[in-house]
């Protein structure tokens, strides 16, 4: 084996490991999603939550596990929730988002169109945590699903990449190595800055007419930094520090989309604005 070799196998490793820690441990049912309680396509819409809200996993997570505390939350508050894997690697099972991240995209616009012919409704509303709050942007801008979607929600997004606390800036120092996670795993090497998939899906602006975008982030991410890369700009968007809403929230990358109520309840804010509450510390609680 070549010198530079030895070397890159361990950098590729070291990012690899710092994506696993960005989700929690899958369980040995995580797999599939549930057919009971989120996902049940035999839940209508009301009235008052018109839309279906379809949860979006993040890198290395699943349909299941990413969603554990906030589609029982949501359901709680009356809405039907649905959630789907993506981004599937041959031989690799419950850590998923690792797909080229335009055929995930695909994978979710036929999900919705799932969802909104299993529910009646005319369109739906999204809520991912980072590669899911992102890799719709993709969906919405090129696959037509700017008709079929009234908001997009993202938790600690990475609209403009992830760096991983400036990990993904040694890359160059090492030959080969974007070169070997892009045939590994091509949906981590989209999501670094500079890529041609982020190349392409901020070219030209962040955002679509006729969506509502919502971010929400912290300034503890550790993965999508620096966190301001993850705001976007655009006439109907609205960027969320968490730490401006409650100044005690520790919550970094991980901690936002997996039980963090603060945030969960801005998203319920973002998914229903004409009967928003103000969100603070108290929203803990809630």
């Amino acid at each position: 084996m070549l010198p530079w070799k030895r070397v890159l196998r361990p950098l590729t490793a070291l990012l690899l490991a710092a994506a696993v820690a960005t989700v929690p441990a899958a369980t040995a049912h995580a797999s599939s999603a549930p057919t009971t309680g989120w996902n049940d396509y035999s839940c209508r819409p009301s009235a008052a939550h018109p839309r279906p809200v379809i949860l979006v996993h993040g890198t290395l997570g699943n349909s299941v596990d990413n969603w554990l505390s906030l589609a029982p939350y949501l359901e709680d508050r009356g809405y039907c929730v649905f959630s789907l894997d993506y981004g599937q690697l041959s031989g690799v099972p419950v850590f998923y988002g690792l797909g080229p991240i335009d055929q995930s995209a695909a994978q979710l616009s036929a999900f919705v169109d799932k969802v909104l012919a299993a529910t009646g409704a005319a369109k739906a509303d999204l809520v991912g945590h980072s590669q899911g709050g992102m890799m719709p942007r993709y969906y919405l801008k090129f696959l037509g699903g700017s008709d079929k979607v009234n908001a997009l929600v993202g938790l600690a997004p990475d609209n403009h990449g992830a760096t991983l606390s400036g990990l993904t800036n040694l890359l160059p120092y090492f030959p080969g190595a974007s070169d070997l996670i892009k045939a590994t795993t091509p949906g981590l090497a989209d999501q670094i800055p500079g890529s041609a998939f982020l190349t392409k899906l901020n070219a030209g602006g962040d955002t679509v007419p006729g969506v509502h975008y919502t971010v929400i982030a912290t300034k503890y991410d550790e993965v999508a930094t620096p966190w301001q890369s993850q705001y976007l700009s655009g006439s109907d968007v609205h960027n969320v520090l968490l730490q401006d809403l409650c100044s005690l929230d520790l919550s970094e990358h991980v901690a936002i989309g997996l039980f963090d109520r603060i945030a969960f309840h801005e998203v319920a804010n973002a998914l229903d604005p004409a009967h928003a509450t103000a969100t603070s510390c108290a929203s803990a609680f809630s």
